[in-house]
C-alpha cells in the first residue's frame, strides 16, 4: 500500500470472524506482516479476548476492547454477530473507535452487499481496499 507520515498513524487493520479466522488484514506502515504472522496475531487476539471476557468480573464483558502501551494502541470493535475489527495505531491516536465504526460501514457496503462474497470467507475486493485506504488517509 503506502506510507503515511503522521504522528497519529494507523499501522494495521485486522478483521476476525466469530470463530477466530482472519478475514482481512492490511498494513499501512513501513513494516509489513508476513501472511503467517497476520494469521497468528488475528487468531491469538481472538482467543485472548475470549479468555479475558470469561475471566472478567463483569457479567456482560465482550473481552478486550483496548490495549495501550508505550509504543502502540490496539482497539477492537466487536459486532453483535461476533466479527472483530481490530486496529493498531500510534499510542497518541484518539479516534480509533470512530475509525473502526467507519470500517464496519465499508465492510457492510463493499463486502456484505457484494453478491459474490460469502460470509466468513477472506475479503478480496478492490472497492473494499480502496474504501479502507480512504479511511486511513482521513483518520491518520
Amino acid at each position: 500500500f503506502f506510507f503515511i507520515s503522521s504522528e497519529t498513524m494507523i499501522h494495521t487493520l485486522f478483521i476476525v470472524n466469530k470463530a477466530g479466522s482472519l478475514l482481512y488484514n492490511t498494513d499501512f506502515g513501513e513494516q509489513k506482516l508476513k501472511a503467517n504472522e497476520a494469521l497468528f496475531l488475528g487468531s491469538m487476539f481472538h482467543g485472548l479476548s475470549a479468555i479475558a471476557g470469561q475471566l472478567s468480573p463483569g457479567a456482560d464483558s465482550s473481552g478486550v476492547e483496548e490495549l495501550e502501551t508505550d509504543t502502540f494502541r490496539l482497539r477492537c470493535f466487536k459486532t453483535l454477530t461476533g466479527l472483530q475489527f481490530i486496529v493498531t495505531a500510534d499510542p497518541h491516536h484518539t479516534n480509533l473507535d470512530a475509525f473502526l465504526r467507519r470500517v464496519y460501514e465499508v465492510y457492510t457496503d463493499f463486502a456484505l452487499k457484494n453478491p459474490f462474497y460469502s460470509l466468513d470467507m477472506p475479503i478480496r475486493s478492490d472497492l473494499f481496499n480502496a474504501g479502507i485506504a480512504g479511511l486511513v488517509q482521513t483518520y491518520s
